[in-house]
């Protein structure tokens, strides 16, 4: 997890995702975000001085806020085995070569030993049913209740493809969502947890992009645990097909 804000900047980094959620990139200025936030004209460039620096000072509480979201939904749902503590495998460094923080078949970092053969269904630390309903209320929640801020994240993603130094702190902070994915497959037992941990990531974020700002409907949460099952379902078993020919 990145450094904690202090409570001033917060405020001025909330008050900067509304703007990025009501009028997009180009509504956020340091005199908008003064008044929205409440605070004396020069607040916000006191701060944080630059663009540059209110855009990353923004990035930074979001991450913050949707690191303390997954928590929570972490912690509301009932896994057979302890739920891995998010900061930690999200400080995980990888131990390979485009492998996450865990190579394949190797525990994750603090989720306890992985018994169970790779590619079983029923495999691992974390059961299958554990895993969808994370991933299937995470999901709901950035549609649904945290809808504002998943608007102004895409609002800093594209703002990112064109500014090289946010585009690194994007970075840097995608690598902090797809590290816990990654460590928790490894965990249940996927025969290729670092490859198959961004994809279920990219899964993710594609159901996330279609229903706030694409074409599609919101899905019930329902829908999303069925979907997020045939999918990690899917994925745990690949380790038991033969692998293809030519």
């Amino acid at each position: 997890m990145g450094p904690v804000i202090s409570q001033r900047a917060a405020v001025v980094a909330d008050a900067a995702i509304e703007i990025l959620a009501d009028r997009g990139m180009r509504g956020l200025t340091h005199r908008a975000v003064d008044e929205a936030a409440g605070l004396p004209p020069g607040s916000t460039s006191n701060l944080a001085r630059t663009r540059a620096a209110l855009l990353e000072l923004t990035l930074d509480r979001l991450t913050e806020r949707e690191e303390a979201a997954l928590s929570d939904v972490m912690s509301a749902i009932a896994l057979d085995a302890p739920a891995p503590d998010v900061a930690a495998l999200a400080s995980a460094r990888p131990t390979g070569p485009d492998t996450g923080p865990v190579s394949a078949g190797r525990a994750a970092p603090d989720a306890g030993p992985v018994s169970a053969r790779p590619g079983s269904a029923d495999a691992g630390a974390f059961p299958l049913a554990g895993l969808a309903a994370v991933l299937a209320r995470a999901t709901y929640d950035a549609i649904t209740v945290h809808r504002r801020a998943t608007i102004a994240r895409y609002e800093l993603a594209m703002e990112a493809t064109r500014r090289p130094e946010l585009r690194t702190v994007y970075d840097e902070i995608g690598r902090r969502y797809r590290d816990p994915a990654v460590a928790m497959l490894a965990a249940a037992g996927a025969p290729d947890p670092g490859r198959q941990g961004r994809q279920i990531v990219a899964v993710t974020e594609g159901l996330i992009f279609d229903a706030v700002v694409g074409a599609g409907a919101v899905p019930t949460l329902d829908d999303l645990r069925a979907g997020f099952a045939e999918v990690l379902r899917a994925v745990l078993r690949s380790g038991e097909e033969p692998p293809a020919s030519g």
